[in-house]
């Protein structure tokens, strides 16, 4: 499916209701990965029902442990469209037998799709038609690549807007959960970030605390290429691939589990709790610069 406005034009797959492209109209340019397999096959795929790893890659909901794969399997999940027009689409994905082996909540999601001018708002609703509460982790993992296959990340920067300082922690390599206690500063210089492969070496960055409600990734000499503005997100990630023309800017309301966390589902930091017959709803926009 593709969406177009003035400025932006915008293809959809029912495949995860995952967005394949979104092209600059105004400038010319894909902002969006490719998909190249040789660095990483999705671009922009929705975690649904956990973000990241689990330990041990179970959940445990009312004491019964459930297989976990990363990110959850919404993302293999083919969706039905459910409303379109020219610049806007819902698409809508039904618990069914299967996810219920994994994940045993009935549940509604959608992702909505609508252009504003020059921004693409994104837009999650898990509805949860269950008599119980229900708990799960929710987040985006958009793909941006650069101007040009042979671009290195030593030529762009992230910038963080009236940003200082941030602070992240790094996942552990033997079972992709997060290790707190492996906390880092980061000072920042009129809130540039420059990129390098070595940000990268350990997998994703992770911001807790809700402390980014936008970022622009931009060229190193600070022109700025596309932007995500992401309030009330209590986690973000920021993760590439060693060598790769892209990076990921994610927003989630939940994250991985921390090393060792064997406790119920509903216990777990930052978790959505939805009550019986409850709606979840949260929104990021993906933002072209100022004309």
């Amino acid at each position: 499916m593709i969406l177009t406005n003035e400025y932006l034009r915008v293809e959809i797959a029912a495949l995860g209701a995952e967005l394949m492209s979104i092209y600059d109209r105004c400038a010319g340019t894909e902002l969006l990965w490719n998909g190249d397999p040789t660095y990483w096959k999705r671009r922009s795929p929705i975690l649904f029902p956990n973000v990241g790893k689990t330990w041990q890659n179970v959940m445990r909901i009312d004491g019964t442990a459930y297989p976990t794969s990363q990110h959850g399997f919404a993302r293999d999940r083919d969706f039905a469209c459910e409303a379109s027009d020219d610049t806007s689409a819902t698409w809508l994905l039904r618990s069914d037998a299967q996810t219920r082996e994994r994940y045993p909540y009935d549940f509604e999601l959608r992702i909505r799709y609508t252009l504003e001018g020059r921004s693409l708002r994104v837009t999650w609703i898990v509805d949860n038609p269950n008599d119980r509460e229900m708990a799960f982790t929710i987040g985006g993992h958009p793909a941006f690549c650069f101007e040009r296959a042979e671009d290195s990340k030593e030529g762009y920067a992230l910038h963080f807007p009236d940003a200082d300082a941030l602070h992240y922690i790094l996942l552990d390599p033997a079972n992709g959960t997060a290790r707190p206690e492996d906390a880092h500063a980061l000072a920042l210089e009129d809130g540039m970030l420059p990129l390098s492969d070595e940000l990268f070496t350990r997998d994703a960055m992770i911001f807790d605390g809700g402390q980014i409600d936008e970022v622009w990734l931009c060229s190193s000499d600070g022109a700025p290429r596309v932007g995500m503005r992401c309030p009330d997100f209590p986690n973000f990630g920021v993760w590439s691939v060693v060598g790769a023309p892209f990076v990921c800017l994610e927003p989630w309301a939940g994250r991985c589990d921390d090393c060792g966390f064997e406790g119920e589902l509903r216990e777990k930091p930052n978790v959505n709790l939805l009550p019986a017959g409850g709606r979840f709803e949260r929104s990021y926009e993906i933002l072209l610069p100022k004309a």
